[in-house]
C-alpha cells in the first residue's frame, strides 16, 4: 500500500517533471522517453534493473553530447588546431559541467528514486546528475532526433563554451603529481569494502601518500578512489 509520504514524493518527482519538460526546447511526442531518462536504477524493475533504469539512454547520450559539441567546437573556433579543440571538449563534457547543466535545468528533483537512495542524497550526486542529464540527451535524440539534442545542448553550454579550456585534472592525477615531483613514488590505495546492494553499491578506499592517509567512498572503485584522493590532497595542504 502507498504511504502517504510516498505519493507525496511522488507527486513531488512528477511536478518536476513537469516544470523540467516546460524547460525544454522540444516536446515530445513519447512521453515515455522522457520518464524512462529519469528513472535511476534504483527504481527499476530488479528483474530488468538495466533495462529499465536511464543508462542505455546514458549510453546515447554520451555519443549525441560529443558528437554535437565537437561539431560546435569547430564551427565556433575555426583557428584552432585538433589539440586545443579537444581540451575544450574535455572541460564541456566533464562530469562537474554536466552536473551544472542539470542542475539549472532541475533534473535532481525528477528523479525516480527509492526512499532509501533520496535519504542518501542521490538527487544531488554529480555522477548521478551528469548521467541522468546525458540520458536525456539521448531521450532527445530518439525522439526528436538530433536537431532536439542539439537545441538544448546549445543553449544550456552556450556560457560554458567560453569558459576556460584547460581540461580539468582528477584528484587521482594531482596527487600523482604531487608524490612524484616529491620523489615519493606513486600514491597507494586499498579497497577497504564493498557493502550495499547491486543497485546501489557503496565502496570505500583508502589513499596512502607522503606517510599519510584518507579513506573515501563512491558507487564504484573509481569514485571512491577519487574521493579518497581529493581528501587526502587537503590533508596534505595541496588540494
Amino acid at each position: 500500500m502507498t504511504t502517504p509520504k510516498a505519493a507525496a514524493e511522488t507527486a513531488a518527482e512528477g511536478e518536476a517533471t513537469a516544470a523540467l519538460a516546460a524547460r525544454l526546447p522540444h516536446r515530445f511526442a513519447r512521453p515515455d522517453l522522457l520518464h524512462h531518462a529519469l528513472t535511476h536504477r534504483s527504481a527499476a524493475d530488479p528483474r530488468r534493473q538495466m533495462l529499465d533504469s536511464n543508462e542505455r539512454l546514458e549510453f546515447i547520450g554520451d555519443r549525441v553530447l560529443a558528437l554535437v559539441m565537437a561539431e560546435w567546437l569547430a564551427e565556433r573556433f575555426p583557428q584552432e588546431r585538433e589539440g586545443d579543440l579537444g581540451k575544450r571538449l574535455a572541460v564541456l563534457v566533464a562530469q562537474d559541467s554536466l552536473a551544472r547543466v542539470a542542475v539549472a535545468l532541475g533534473i535532481g528533483p525528477a528523479l525516480r528514486v527509492t526512499a532509501n537512495e533520496e535519504r542518501s542524497g542521490v538527487r544531488k550526486r554529480a555522477s548521478v546528475l551528469s548521467d541522468a542529464l546525458e540520458a536525456l540527451l539521448g531521450a532527445l535524440y530518439l525522439d526528436g532526433g538530433l536537431e532536439a539534442a542539439r537545441s538544448l545542448i546549445r543553449r544550456e553550454w552556450d556560457a560554458l563554451l567560453e569558459g576556460p579550456v584547460r581540461p580539468p585534472v582528477s584528484p587521482k592525477s594531482r596527487l600523482q603529481e604531487w608524490s612524484l615531483g616529491r620523489g615519493l613514488g606513486l600514491p597507494d590505495y586499498i579497497m577497504m569494502s564493498s557493502t550495499g546492494p547491486s543497485h546501489s553499491p557503496v565502496f570505500v578506499v583508502r589513499a596512502l601518500a607522503a606517510g599519510q592517509e584518507a579513506e573515501g567512498m563512491g558507487d564504484n572503485k573509481r569514485a571512491a578512489e577519487q574521493d579518497a584522493a581529493a581528501k587526502l590532497l587537503k590533508l596534505l595542504g595541496a588540494a
